[in-house]
């Protein structure tokens, strides 16, 4: 069975963007794949996050990641940092990592500009631990999204180097999923671009029925059609496109046809689409909320995937340390 390696930063809440555009896809992969998802809380050091909030965000992502159905049983679902020899190998890769091919990916040119006060050395070497995160676990396919293939070029080409300087065929290179061509795009509320935390525009899977239905109601449209069949602007094509996500086709089609001829309430509109996405939620929401409070099963998931991830990581850490020539242990 072929290896698969996803990781998700602890940076926030799973949205209905994050469900329909990956975790389902993780979910079906789980049972087609020898899977390894990671919260990367390595990573997240890179924005200098308080003990607290690491702490808070990692048990939210696992909570939730479990909630939308990731089984601990068919899947290795861990926290970066309970795997020890990511880092050991996150070292080895970094000194044949050159820093002008480091300074040259686009991510990190894009964070130099957004937080030229904070261009720390994790934001450097990125592709190097992503990287060691994927490989360590011989992966061969990673599913992300396009704007990380530039990231799954640079793992590839460390693959590719480690097995040039010493002269054997040991790492694969990992192919690239692109979720973004299987996965439904879930637009966000403002009325343009896709759902996203850092948009404000995103209908979280924890958010109580009382919250979703306040966000839903500032959707933005416009003063309706004025001839039949008229085209949709983008925002009222988002609308759709939520409705089309999360409601019977008959509902869709009944307030289609009502923009279409030009009788289109957008309150109506909108008190459907909430009630909709509050059906759809609810049943997620009360199960993350239900895996959260009990510690000690969250406790008994992290350890079984630490121990099921570091044996796995284990095994490549002994071998690279031969091939490089330091004593194995």
């Amino acid at each position: 069975m072929e290896t698969v390696v996803s990781g998700i930063r602890p940076t926030g809440n799973l949205h209905l963007g994050n469900y329909f555009g990956a975790v389902k896809s993780f979910v079906k992969m789980q049972n087609e794949y020898n899977c390894y998802f990671f919260i990367a809380d390595w990573h997240s050091l890179t924005t200098h996050p308080h003990p607290e909030n690491i702490r808070r965000s990692v048990k939210t992502i696992l909570a939730e990641y479990l909630a939308c159905g990731i089984d601990p049983e068919k899947a290795t679902i861990y926290i970066q940092s309970d795997v020890r020899e990511v880092a050991e190998l996150y070292l080895y890769l970094n000194m044949n990592a050159y820093l002008g091919e480091l300074e040259r990916v686009t991510s990190f040119k894009d964070k130099v500009r957004s937080q030229p006060n904070n261009v720390n050395a994790g934001l450097l070497t990125y592709p190097s631990l992503m990287a060691a995160d994927i490989i360590i676990h011989k992966a061969v396919k990673v599913p992300v999204g396009k704007d990380q293939e530039q990231n799954m070029e640079m793992a590839r080409k460390f693959a590719r180097r480690f097995n040039t300087i010493y002269g054997i065929e040991y790492f694969s290179e990992p192919a690239s999923f692109h979720l973004s061509e299987k996965a439904v795009k879930v637009p966000g509320l403002d009325g343009s671009g896709k759902m996203g935390k850092s948009e404000g525009n995103a209908i979280y899977l924890v958010d109580d029925e009382k919250t979703i239905r306040k966000k839903v109601m500032k959707a933005v449209t416009d003063s309706g059609p004025t001839e039949p069949n008229s085209e949709k602007p983008e925002a009222i094509i988002n609308l759709f496109s939520l409705m089309d996500i999360v409601s019977t086709p008959d509902t869709y089609a009944y307030f289609n046809d009502k923009y279409n001829s030009c009788e289109i309430c957008y309150g109506d509109m909108k008190k459907q689409l909430a009630e909709d996405i509050n059906a759809f939620c609810t049943p997620i929401r009360e199960r993350i909320l239900e895996i959260a409070a009990d510690e000690a099963y969250m406790e008994k998931v992290a350890r079984m995937g630490a121990e099921k991830a570091t044996e796995s990581a284990a095994k490549t850490l002994r071998e690279v340390r031969e091939i490089i020539g330091f004593k194995a242990y």
